[in-house]
């Protein structure tokens, strides 16, 4: 083969390439909503004298639980916490779990626990971060994901189910209610009052 054919057969294969990565993150971009708010929540507090080991700091499987807090508080926002999840037919069982380190947590330590809803199409992925409540440092972070399965078959489902997706839905549009609610007043208090000047970009 010529180089000449040699290169344009690697310009071609270049171009498929780049093609098909541009659709896959088209598709990608359009599986996730733009601009909508997603559900987090944080509970704060205090390391137990019984969670702490030998080496006086929070023994590391104990984590697990704390993420379990905040996950139950964010279900709740969504009125999808376990009872909801069994009435609507579906287990949600924990099928991976990670966790990175960063800095111990002590005996009487505030800590504050947040869950932040990442993934919901085909599973539900969480993840979390755990902070010093005083400093703001971070002491750990990681995620959760969980699949729906079937009560009646148990068979794992390939995509949410709408109990979740109706659920996140209906959730959204109350936040964006509650924005719209906040701006309308100062927008339609006096509408005869000459229009504030934006502030200038950059000012504290």
């Amino acid at each position: 083969m010529s180089e000449t054919a040699l290169s344009e057969q690697t310009a071609l294969s270049g171009k498929t390439a780049l093609s098909e990565q541009t659709a896959l993150s088209g598709k990608t971009a359009l599986s996730q909503p733009q601009d909508t708010p997603m559900p987090t929540a944080t509970v704060e507090m205090e390391v137990p004298f019984h969670d702490v080991d030998m080496m006086e700091v929070a023994w590391h499987g104990h984590y697990v639980r704390y993420l379990e807090l905040a996950r139950c508080r964010l279900l709740d926002l969504l009125d999808y916490n376990y009872l909801q999840m069994r009435e609507s037919g579906y287990a949600w069982p924990v099928i991976d779990l990670r966790l990175r380190y960063a800095a111990p947590a002590r005996f009487g330590q505030k800590i504050a626990v947040t869950a932040r809803l990442r993934e919901w199409e085909h599973r539900l992925k969480l993840d979390y971060v755990i902070r010093d409540v005083e400093s703001g440092k971070r002491l750990t972070r990681g995620h959760s994901v969980q699949v729906a399965v079937g009560l009646a078959d148990g068979e794992m489902l390939l995509a949410s189910p709408p109990a979740l997706s109706e659920r996140l839905a209906a959730w959204q549009a109350s936040q964006s209610q509650t924005s719209q609610s906040q701006v309308a007043p100062s927008q339609t208090a006096d509408e005869d009052a000459p229009a504030t000047p934006p502030p200038t970009r950059g000012t504290p």
